[in-house]
């Protein structure tokens, strides 16, 4: 009863699935330190089941009414921790272009840097609708260019590739919207 009870809470507690990315990153940045086909695979699948967390902690914290400070600052750092590891360890391994990972974590960091100062003057931080298209689309990127060898026929990294460019669009023009819908709090 006891060991059941902690496993439901571990599994659908916002803030504990916010802690299963935290944690699955640095195994993922491990397992893609040893880049064969096996490896990547299961840092992939790894990858796939830390990101389908993000959106059942926003899912629990919201119907559960479990939204917390907590969950507020450390979630957005989280996924920002997972997807960014993630594409340094492509970049190192020279499975992605580096200027391509330099424009999409500098967009992460100036937009958290704009939240924050939002935030000071009591505005709302939540993510646009663009944001959340960009964060698909980074997640579809990843994923197979993190299993990037040819399985059953298929060239994962020609497709990671495809949902790259279009992650990459989609990055620099939420960001470009998240500052023009903010522009009147950077000139006060």
């Amino acid at each position: 009863m006891f060991f059941s009870k902690n496993i439901t809470y571990m599994i659908s507690h916002p803030n504990a699935l916010t802690l299963y990315r935290i944690a699955a990153t640095p195994i993922i940045v491990v397992l893609m330190m040893f880049p064969n086909a096996l490896c990547t695979f299961i840092a992939a699948m790894l990858f796939s089941a830390a990101a389908i967390t993000d959106f059942f902690d926003g899912f629990y914290a919201r119907q559960r009414g479990l939204v917390s400070s907590f969950g507020k600052i450390m979630d957005p750092l989280a996924d920002k921790l997972l997807v960014s590891s993630a594409f340094i360890m492509l970049s190192t391994l020279g499975w992605i272009s580096g200027w391509i990972v330099c424009v999409i974590i500098g967009r992460e960091l100036a937009v958290t840097g704009l939240r924050n100062i939002i935030t000071e003057s009591g505005g709302d931080v939540s993510a646009s609708g663009l944001g959340k298209y960009k964060t698909g689309f980074q997640i579809a990127a990843i994923i197979p260019l993190l299993i990037h060898y040819t399985h059953f026929g298929i060239d994962f990294a020609a497709i990671g590739n495809i949902f790259l460019w279009v992650a990459l669009l989609m990055t620099v023009w939420s960001g470009v919207d998240y500052f023009i819908r903010s522009r009147h709090l950077l000139t006060t």
